[in-house]
C-alpha cells in the first residue's frame, strides 16, 4: 500500500517537513522502544510470573470490573502483540498521520490522536462485552490509527492510496471501505481483532473534527460548518499549483511586495524561510504573523 500526493509535495530538507514530523518520529520511537522491551520481558519471571504478564495486566486495557485502571486509556495503545502488529501501525501513523500533523500542528495532532485512541477504548469497554461477549486484555495503537485515518480521508478525500503498490484508490473510498468492513466485523469474537476499538477510533476523529471549528474540510458543508480555519497545506515553491492567500479582497491585506517583506532590511536568508517552515509544522499556518506570511509569499515569487 503506498500514498500518491498530487496536490502537495512537502519540501525536503526545508525546516521541519521532513518525512517525520515531531510527534509522528516521537510516537514511531516510542511504540517500538516499548515492543522491543516487551520481547525482552518475555524471559524475564518474577515470583513464577513472566514479566510480560505483569506488564500487560497493568497497562493494557483490562475488561470493567476485572482490573481495569483509567490509565490503561492512554498505555494499552503503545502496546503491540508482535511484529506485524506495531508494523502495521506504524506505517499507517506515518503514512496518513504526516499530513495530518502538517495540517493541525504537533500540539493539537497529538490530543487528536490520544483522544481518538481513549474514544476506541471506551466504546469497546462498554460495548464490546454487550455486542460481542469478549471480556480480553485490549492493546495496540488501532483505534487511534483509525482516527487517524478518518481524518485523512476527510481532509484529502481524492489522494490517491496506492494498493500493492499499483492498485490506484481515493482516500475517502478506501477508508470508507476499512470502516464499512470493520462495522460488518464486530461480531467476530475469534479473529481476536477488537472491531469496536477500531470503530471508536474513527467515530470519535469524525465528531472531533466535525465540531471543531479549526477543521476546514468540504464534509462539513452539509452541517453548515464553518469554512475558516485549517485547510490542506498545498507546495507554496510549486507555481503550477501555488495560490495567492495575500490577494487582495474587501476584508484582506494587500498583496505582499518585495519592499513590504524586507522593510528596508536586508535580503531575507534561508535560514528565516527555514525557521518559518519549523514554526509551520509545529502549530500550523494559521500562527504565522503577517510578516511571516509576507516572507512565505516572497519566497514563493522568488523561487
Amino acid at each position: 500500500m503506498g500514498l500518491y500526493n498530487r496536490d502537495y509535495n512537502r519540501p525536503s530538507g526545508l525546516g521541519g517537513f521532513g518525512l517525520f514530523p515531531p510527534v509522528i518520529k516521537n510516537l514511531l520511537i516510542i511504540n517500538g522502544a516499548i515492543f522491543l522491551l516487551m520481547m525482552m520481558m518475555q524471559n524475564i519471571v518474577f515470583n513464577g510470573v513472566p514479566a510480560e504478564q505483569i506488564i500487560i495486566r497493568w497497562f493494557a486495557l483490562m475488561p470493567l470490573g476485572q482490573g481495569f485502571q483509567v490509565w490503561q486509556l492512554i498505555t494499552y495503545q503503545f502496546l503491540h502483540g508482535g511484529f506485524s502488529h506495531i508494523l502495521f501501525n506504524m506505517f499507517a501513523l506515518w503514512m496518513f498521520g504526516a499530513e495530518i500533523e502538517h495540517t493541525y500542528g504537533s500540539k493539537k495532532f497529538l490530543l487528536y490522536y490520544l483522544l481518538c485512541g481513549v474514544g476506541a477504548g471506551l466504546l469497546h469497554l462498554f460495548l464490546s462485552p454487550i455486542l460481542t461477549g469478549a471480556l480480553a486484555p485490549t492493546i495496540g495503537a488501532s483505534g487511534a490509527i483509525y482516527g487517524v485515518m478518518i481524518a485523512f480521508a476527510m481532509f484529502f478525500p481524492d489522494r490517491l492510496i496506492f494498493l500493492y503498490f499499483f492498485i490506484p484508490v481515493k482516500a475517502k473510498y478506501f477508508i470508507a471501505f476499512m470502516v464499512v468492513f470493520e462495522f460488518l466485523a464486530v461480531d467476530s469474537v475469534g479473529s481476536g481483532v477488537a472491531h469496536l476499538a477500531h470503530l471508536g477510533g474513527a467515530l470519535v476523529g469524525f465528531l472531533f473534527i466535525l465540531f471543531d471549528k479549526d477543521s476546514t474540510v468540504s464534509f462539513k458543508e452539509i452541517f453548515g460548518g464553518s469554512r475558516r480555519g485549517y485547510s490542506p497545506p498545498r507546495n507554496i515553491f510549486q507555481k503550477s499549483s501555488f495560490k495567492n492567500p495575500f490577494k487582495k479582497t474587501e476584508t484582506e491585506i494587500e498583496d505582499a511586495t518585495y519592499s513590504d517583506v524586507n522593510d528596508g532590511k536586508s535580503d531575507v536568508t534561508q535560514e528565516d524561510i527555514d525557521k518559518i517552515l519549523d514554526k509551520i509544522s509545529q502549530s500550523g499556518y494559521k500562527n504565522l504573523t503577517e510578516r511571516e506570511k509576507k516572507i512565505l509569499f516572497e519566497a514563493s515569487r522568488k523561487m
